[in-house]
């Protein structure tokens, strides 16, 4: 839905709750008028309710005013008399509609200063669940999300097994586009396994001003841009296509920014035509081959001498091997490992296609370890559109600026010109920034180096804190690894746990709050 859209559907909301209510408004002593202005009469109905001015904040807050709906529908009629079982469960059913009943044919008395202290012990915890749903919404939707590393693409900073936290208000939150959705899960509702949200209507792409932008070497959470959910169908086996906040979360470093040129050399990353620093926790990672001397080789010990995480494979009848993830330090160790004859790193070379890199077609040689130049599309610039430049902006053009914008748009050539909709296509001007990500396990990450661009209205957060960490090939206690929680993914040298200090503050709390009660008795 585009924002004139949206305007005309708050303006039918609002001409429904004024049709439905604009009676009970005079029994409560205000005037018929006041249930016809916007936010005003929600201000006043909240009067009317007797309930905090602020709940009309959380009626405008998407996801959190499908939960204060029914509330407010609930105690709209209990305010005039409708105060049984049957009166609640009919004003949520109906989703409020039998406040017109209630409005037009109801003896509606009016119950000015009720209690609204629940009624029994079932009620009081109702309402306090409710709220703490609605508290951890928000939280959840605009501050601070938890967040898991399923892959092994960042390994050494982030490992297979990390939970994070992920703050959404130092890019800054963005809104939700779906607006019915069920809270705090993402597409999936757990143990019933069914699709958590609507497709249809979307809100308008926002995003709230954040306090710093996204930068080159940064980790960033986003969801993954081309995710068609190819593997989520429902059990009569139909496929949903995801609006752009339900697709999968990826993790990976922001190597390219808006305006950026990037190109990769032998696997090493030049943006602008220099070398990409990386901060020094990043330790990337790349394949490679070699063979042994024959005796007192064991591969099985090299997985934790030299931390290899991913495969490692040994043929003790021709001494070849082959490491998939090392890193630069481990490697120069290895190489002088008394029964390693020869040791060099897998690298594809410059001409040798293939044709899953981006922009996935035969106009470009490109692999995984020397491709580009290619520049990362900014906002508002204009570039040149071509039969030989438009695979890197077709996806743009076409879906994330198009489809998931709510318009249609189809690229199609005739000749050597290219079409827009069956019109010529020169020229194209992007409406919005677009990144590069990449992982630090080179040859083990499907990045853009597969996909192309992130666009910014994709960008979920960025991951500030390991609150716990589970290491998948251990047990028992072991499983636990001590040393990362509580610490940070940014900063510099290797992270420190601030596990005790935090074990010091929950202790001081608890025994705070025992002293305090033990007091109060």
């Amino acid at each position: 839905m585009t924002f004139t859209n949206w305007i005309l559907f708050v303006l039918l909301v609002q001409l429904i709750h004024f049709a439905g209510t604009w009676k009970l408004y005079q029994k409560a002593g205000r005037k018929a008028w006041e249930a016809a202005i916007p936010v005003y009469n929600a201000v006043v109905l909240m009067k009317i309710i007797n309930r905090p001015w602020w709940w009309v904040i959380l009626l405008f807050i998407p996801i959190v005013n499908l939960i204060m709906f029914p509330v407010i529908w609930v105690e709209t009629v209990r305010s005039f008399g409708r105060t049984s079982t049957t009166d609640t469960i009919l004003a949520i059913v109906t989703c409020g509609f039998y406040i017109y009943y209630v409005n037009y044919f109801g003896d509606a008395k009016y119950r000015e200063g009720r209690s609204l202290q629940p009624g029994s012990a079932a009620g009081e915890w109702i309402s306090s669940v409710l709220f703490a749903v609605v508290a951890a919404t928000i939280v959840h939707t605009y501050v601070m999300q938890p967040f898991t590393i399923p892959t092994s693409s960042l390994e050494k900073t982030l490992l297979v097994g990390d939970f994070l936290f992920v703050s959404k208000f130092h890019y800054g939150a963005r809104t939700p586009i779906t607006s019915v959705a069920f809270p705090m899960v993402h597409d999936t509702i757990p143990v019933l396994g069914i699709k958590s949200y609507w497709n249809k209507p979307h809100i308008p792409y926002f995003r709230i001003p954040g306090f710093q932008d996204i930068d080159r070497s940064d980790i960033v959470v986003f969801n993954w841009p081309v995710d068609t959910v190819r593997q989520f169908r429902d059990k009569s086996g139909v496929r949903y296509d995801k609006p752009v906040d339900k697709k999968s979360n990826y993790v990976k470093r922001a190597v390219g920014l808006p305006g950026d040129s990037l190109e990769i050399i032998d696997g090493k990353i030049h943006v602008n035509n220099q070398p990409l620093e990386l901060p020094d926790r990043a330790k990337p990672q790349y394949s490679y081959t070699g063979t042994t001397k024959g005796q007192g080789f064991d591969p099985y010990a090299m997985y934790k001498m030299y931390d290899i995480t991913d495969a490692f494979y040994h043929d003790p009848n021709t001494n070849q091997f082959f490491i998939q993830s090392l890193t630069e330090e481990n490697y120069q160790r290895l190489k002088n490992h008394p029964n390693v004859a020869s040791i060099e790193r897998v690298v594809t070379p410059a001409g040798q296609g293939e044709s899953i890199i981006f922009p996935n077609n035969n106009r470009f040689d490109w692999n995984a370890d020397n491709m580009g130049p290619l520049y990362i599309p900014k906002e508002g610039v204009t570039v040149q559109i071509t039969p030989e430049t438009v695979g890197f902006y077709r996806q743009i053009i076409e879906t994330y600026e198009g489809l998931e914008m709510g318009r249609e748009r189809e690229i199609s050539f005739r000749g050597d010109q290219v079409l827009l909709n069956g019109q010529p296509l020169n020229t194209y001007t992007f409406e919005q920034d677009y990144y590069f990500m990449m992982g630090d396990n080179r040859h083990n990450s499907e990045d853009s180096r597969y996909w192309g661009y992130v666009p910014e209205n994709h960008i979920v957060g960025k991951p500030v804190f390991i609150w716990l960490s589970l290491d998948p090939n251990a047990s028992g206690l072991s499983k636990i690894r001590w040393e990362r929680m509580f610490t940070t993914v940014g900063g510099q040298g290797e992270p420190v746990s601030y596990l005790p200090y935090v074990l010091v503050v929950v202790v001081g709390l608890v025994g705070y709050s025992f002293f305090r009660k033990k007091k109060a008795k």
